[in-house]
């Protein structure tokens, strides 16, 4: 296959990213190709504070590798100077602030894109940029709570549970990327940027879609409305869809078209059941939900997660074993297609830090670079780019503008 250049190859994202959502949206333009600049204020983003903590400046090298790295500070009038500068230059300004934050300094997406009409200015937040809750603050773990998120995940006599990772926050950044690339797209056709937002409760709510079928079909049927439901399906309307106890850990096992319940049977040596009416659809298994789920229990619990997973996997029923932290980042199928590549960070030590997701086939995956410290490019970014000479540099360095 011929190699061709990245597609997105001569743009460049001022990006004000911070913590997770921002700069994983930028994080996937730099590796799409886009030259990506990193704009911390002259303490340095959120993100970094969490460096005294063994191991909490993984997520900042992780997430900020292939970019550039900036300081401005915007609460001075030279700092956002050099910004309005900048922005008749760039292509894609990104930011995940609270909605108000930068009009309040004077560069929000209208003063900004009456600058350069060109502008994509990309705004993720909270709750968006209008309605009731706009100014509320808003993290990963408080959306969490007020989208559902929480009040669906655990199990019934127990309280409501976080997600392990945070969904919420590259949920809201993948959604953030992608609107990015559709107002990309646009101004191929018409010349004119346009602001695009993200909101993290928008973006959380669509995940929802099975317990929300559930809710739906509970009300409107006048009967208890259900919440958690453990390891079973969110809607309660699949099954076998459970995480099972092997000898030696749990393996999870969902059945989505007839023939995969056809094929579990064979696995488990219980063809005697192909046709009994209480198993034969989904709806009717549904009915028996506790039995179906007592018989893959008992099955599993014959073995250890491997043995189990395997055995279903040769009857091609959907399976996986539940595995650690320890086995994924050694993953070989990661690692073999370039997913996951170990690196040597000076700051956080031997790490298999994460490509894009997104593949282009035809062109060769971009090399991981180190993410950069902080104001690393000040200089470079500031005169090779902007075109300003030493001693302008030094000036706003010593007036405290970068």
């Amino acid at each position: 296959m011929s190699v061709s250049s990245y597609p997105l190859e001569g743009i460049t994202v001022l990006d004000f990213g911070q913590i997770y959502n921002g700069p994983y949206a930028s994080f996937m333009l730099a590796m799409a190709g886009a030259r990506v600049i990193k704009i911390e204020p002259p303490t340095g983003e959120p993100l970094r504070r969490r460096s005294g903590v063994k191991g909490g400046s993984v997520p900042l090298a992780m997430l900020n590798a292939n970019k550039e790295g900036i300081t401005l500070n915007l609460k001075h009038p030279r700092g956002r100077a050099l910004l309005r500068k900048m922005v008749m230059q760039a292509d894609v300004l990104l930011e995940n602030f609270a909605p108000t934050v930068m009009d309040r300094l004077g560069v929000g997406p209208d003063s900004l894109m009456a600058l350069n009409p060109a502008l994509v200015y990309a705004s993720g937040s909270g709750y968006g940029r209008e309605g009731p809750r706009r100014d509320d603050l808003a993290m990963d773990l408080t959306v969490q709570a007020v989208g559902g998120v929480m009040h669906v995940t655990g199990f019934p006599d127990g309280p409501p549970v976080k997600a392990g990772p945070a969904i919420v926050d590259f949920i809201t950044g993948t959604h953030l990327y992608g609107a990015v690339l559709t107002a990309l797209f646009e101004r191929e056709r018409t010349g004119k940027g346009r602001l695009v937002e993200v909101a993290m409760l928008d973006s959380i709510f669509p995940t929802l879609a099975s317990n929300l079928g559930m809710y739906f079909g509970q009300t409107q049927a006048g009967g208890e409305v259900l919440s958690r439901t453990g390891n079973q399906h969110g809607g309660l309307s699949v099954v076998p869809y459970n995480v099972y106890a092997a000898r030696d850990g749990y393996v999870a096992i969902i059945v989505v078209r007839e023939e995969h319940w056809q094929f579990l049977l064979a696995a488990m040596g219980r063809e005697d059941l192909a046709e009994d009416p209480r198993y034969l659809t989904n709806d009717a298994r549904v009915e028996h939900m506790d039995a179906v789920d007592a018989m893959v229990g008992a099955w599993v619990a014959t073995m250890t997660k491997t043995e189990a997973e395997a055995a279903a996997q040769r009857h091609h029923v959907p399976t996986a074993a539940v595995r650690d932290l320890e086995e994924v980042v050694n993953d070989e199928h990661l690692h073999q297609r370039g997913m996951l590549r170990w690196i040597d960070h000076p700051d956080v030590g031997h790490i298999a830090a994460h490509h894009s997701p997104i593949r282009l086939h035809g062109t060769e995956p971009m090399e991981l670079t180190l993410n950069p410290r902080l104001g690393q490019d000040n200089d470079a970014v500031y005169g090779d780019w902007l075109g300003l000479d030493v001693v302008e540099i030094a000036s706003l360095r010593e007036d405290g503008a970068i």
